[in-house]
């Protein structure tokens, strides 16, 4: 979901992932291994450069529809 939200952030922006990789301070294979799905929990710091990135806070980040609406996971 992390993934996608940033992709659509991207769109919304015109940005590029490598782009955004540039105005976050985070590397692209960061960016790339979210995206990609590789990364399936990026950090907190990393989400924060990458909402920096966007010029939105991390609350703005996670309002979304799709996150308030996930369950609670019960491991």
């Amino acid at each position: 979901m992390v993934a996608e939200r940033i992709l659509l952030l991207c769109k919304q922006r015109a940005i590029t992932p490598n782009g955004l990789s540039y105005l976050a301070g985070v590397p692209q294979s960061t960016v790339k291994s979210i995206l990609g799905g590789e990364s399936l929990n990026p950090g907190i710091v990393t989400l924060k450069k990458l909402c920096d990135g966007f010029e939105i806070t991390l609350a703005e980040f996670f309002d979304t529809k799709e996150f308030n609406e996930l369950e609670q996971e019960l491991v």
